[in-house]
């Protein structure tokens, strides 16, 4: 069987495919991928549907791959009875253009029944619109087949309640309709953590030694919690002072340590207080209990007092001071219950409390959970069914366009539309780039710009709404005089939304060739005025200085009693110029002045071609700037700045200069306009006739005096019958001629 019979044609300085019908998109894995423009492209930055993107988008990695579109393009050409479907553009499925298989059946039935809940029931076609209505009316249902149970799942009081619990104990998902959810998993790591809490809280139930004080546990061995850490390192220095008496001075911290903080005022629960003793360390001194106790940790330490020591130790216990025994006693009665809270389980569900999850472990509040994701699953089929009509809706409309932005660059060499990858128009320095694409990643386009060999203007674009993007907008006609970072535009998005553009960055690149014939001498110009510019500043500073240091000099004197400085004497003469000096002046302008005559002389010496050697002369000036120009506009192409968005660029897409000029347009008179060419307030004209008059005559008295102009003169007029051995000819006339 004969494949596809495919047409090609030159634009952009290569051939590329061109895709007008719905079987040249079917038959798309035919066409060899070597002839394909682009094999990948991202998801965000493009002027597309971003709900066909998302479905191309297969294993969500946020490009479209070459692979992801052969398959949607062939799963959609099984789908329809007639392929030219695709190349209608209309946004309509008609229903009876799907095809007959099983597949296609269960389409066409749910195409009908959405149709049906949107009030359009006899609709014979089906459109991108009626689908997400009905989509977004199918999300809302309690069972909307995408495995997730909101609490309206329900109107049972207990299951309900699970789900607000669950959903308390943890983040949910996101179910189709916006609302948080939970799903399988969800439910049965919920329900391990509920059983597992159970256990441990009836374990420590069944231990009596887990509760030392009955109901009083809790609140008791928080206090000792409290504590325990400072009542630990209290008893501690009292050891190493029993050990070593020279270190009770630092053990009780040093005075200077004191004096820091009683700089500021001081209050019992002061930060800085809190890390010194909880008391004076002394050897073998007990833990005082009412006197003498750190400021800082008074409060919890009559807690340990009043909930710990006294119910714990009894009647007997010296309530007063601590020794280290009895807290070595405490410490012991609390061990089984720090082992049990060290082995807690479930603790995700501990904020619940015992009453409610001994609730949860009822075996009809996990069945009926159950049933109700039961009835979930049951809707999954109808889900799924809709998700493939909302996918073929999208993809007979959008296919088309698609595969004409990505395997081929018609719409973006063809000028009849905008490209995806083309998010609007700048309007900057009397012009509009066309060409303006959104910047993803400012560190990567950095790198890529460069090499695309293209003049590049990027902008930071903000609007009323408070959004803000960055963009690159691609300067392929004028000039760049009046481009400089800071510069403000407008940019106007797909949309016709406007944005303020600041310029932030400029990669310079030749435009033109006629623009690179002038830089050289736009250069030279340049540099000129800004030599003269910074002498006449440093000029200026000098000037300044001197009279700020002879104001300072006479404030200075008067403010020291002094009558003010006379006014200078008149600077001396200055010194005569060295006899060496003035000979090296002489023999440099006499040296500048011959090179010069020679220069003219050569010139006057081409006679009449004398206008080819003024050409050589510029193409000499002009000429290298002009090659460098036209070899970087040969390499201009699009590739690096779609590569830095995470495109994958397959061909050459070059962008030459006819082309170029047509993505920048320049500004221009419209149609039938008049315009006064009188300006009032325009600059005084000079008397340019009068000056190239003057340049004129001076030319050729000059051309006289070489004698070039003998030969058309009588001899009574020539410069060496006038001049005789004077003349600069005398040399080449013959002596009886003189």
């Amino acid at each position: 069987m004969a494949g596809h019979r495919w047409k090609f044609v030159r634009v952009g300085g290569f051939d590329q495919v061109s895709l007008t019908t719905g079987a040249d998109v079917v038959a798309l894995r035919e066409l060899d991928q070597k002839l394909w423009v682009a094999l990948a492209c991202p998801t965000k930055g493009l002027e597309f549907d971003a709900r066909t993107l998302a479905l191309l988008d297969t294993n969500g990695d946020g490009r479209v791959l070459a692979a992801e579109l052969l398959a949607a393009v062939e799963w959609t050409g099984s789908m329809l009875t007639d392929v030219e479907q695709l190349a209608q553009g209309s946004g309509a499925l008609p229903l009876d253009r799907i095809a007959a298989t099983p597949e296609g059946k269960l389409l066409r039935d749910t195409a009908r029944a959405l149709l049906q809940s949107v009030g359009k029931g006899d609709a014979k076609a089906i459109t991108v619109d009626e689908t997400r209505a009905a989509l977004a009316a199918f999300a809302q249902e309690r069972f909307n087949g995408d495995g997730i149970l909101t609490a309206d799942a329900t109107d049972d009081a207990d299951p309900k309640q699970a789900i607000a619990d669950m959903l308390a104990c943890a983040p949910g998902t996101t179910d189709k309709s916006g609302k948080p959810g939970v799903d399988g998993a969800r439910i049965e790591a919920f329900f391990a953590d509920v059983a597992a809490h159970a256990a441990w809280l009836a374990a420590g139930s069944a231990d009596p030694s887990t509760r030392p004080l009955g109901d009083a546990t809790d609140a008791a061995f928080a206090a000792y919690e409290s504590v325990r850490a400072k009542v630990d390192d209290y008893f501690a220095r009292c050891r190493v002072a029993g050990f070593d008496a020279r270190a009770l001075g630092a053990l009780n911290r040093d005075e200077k340590e004191y004096a820091a903080i009683a700089a500021a005022d001081l209050a019992p629960g002061t930060a800085e207080l809190a890390v010194f003793p909880l008391a004076q360390i002394a050897a073998g001194r007990a833990l005082p209990l009412d006197e003498g106790v750190n400021p800082a940790w008074a409060a919890r330490v009559e807690a340990l007092r009043t909930l710990v020591i006294a119910p714990l130790l009894g009647p007997s216990a010296d309530t007063r001071a601590l020794r280290e025994a009895d807290w070595s006693a405490i410490r012991a009665r609390f061990a089984p219950r720090e082992a049990w809270l060290t082995g807690k389980q479930g603790a995700s569900v501990e904020a619940l409390g015992p009453a409610r999850i001994a609730a949860l472990g009822a075996p009809a509040v996990r069945a009926a959970l159950d049933a109700l994701l039961a009835r979930e699953k049951e809707a999954e089929p109808l889900a799924q069914a809709i998700g493939s009509v909302e996918k073929l809706v999208h993809f007979v409309r959008d296919l088309l366009p698609f595969t004409r932005n990505f395997v081929s660059f018609e719409d973006f060499y063809g000028r009849a539309a905008q490209a995806t990858f083309q998010v609007g128009t700048l309007y900057l320095d009397t012009r509009a780039c066309d060409l303006c694409v959104r910047v993803n990643d400012d560190g990567r386009h950095s790198l890529m710009a460069p090499l695309s060999s293209t003049c590049l203007v990027y902008c930071r674009c903000t609007n009323a709404k408070g959004d803000s993007m960055s963009i690159a907008a691609a300067m392929t006609a004028g000039d760049v005089d009046n481009l400089m970072v800071g510069r403000n535009g407008v940019f106007y998005d797909r949309q016709g939304g406007d944005w303020d553009a600041t310029v932030t960055r400029i990669v310079d690149a030749p435009i033109s060739v006629r623009q690179a014939f002038w830089s050289p001498y736009k250069k030279g110009i340049r540099m000129l005025e800004e030599f003269i510019s910074k002498r006449a500043t440093d000029a200026a500073a000098a000037s300044d200085a001197r009279v700020s240091g002879a104001v300072n000099e006479t404030t200075a004197t008067v403010n020291a009693g002094g009558a003010p400085a006379a006014a200078a004497a008149p600077a001396a003469p200055s010194k005569p110029l060295d006899i060496g000096i003035v000979a090296a002046l002489g023999v440099a302008v006499g040296g500048i002045t011959a090179a010069f005559g020679a220069l003219l002389g050569a010139f006057f010496g081409l006679g009449i071609w004398m206008p080819l050697g003024v050409l050589g002369l510029l193409l000499l000036i002009s000429g290298p700037s002009m090659a460098i120009a036209w070899m970087k506009l040969r390499r201009r192409n699009l590739g690096p700045l779609l590569d830095a968005n995470g495109w994958a660029i397959n061909a050459q897409a070059r962008v030459n200069v006819a082309f170029g000029e047509s993505l920048t347009r320049l500004a221009t008179l419209p149609p039938g306009a008049t315009r006064a060419v009188r300006d009032p307030f325009a600059d005084k004209r000079r008397p340019v006739r009068l000056y190239v008059a003057l340049a004129l005559v001076a030319g050729l008295a000059l051309a006289w005096y070489l004698g070039k102009l003998d030969g058309y003169l009588p001899n009574g007029a020539r410069s060496t019958t006038l001049l005789g051995l004077d003349a600069p000819g005398a040399a080449s006339v013959p002596a009886p001629h003189r």
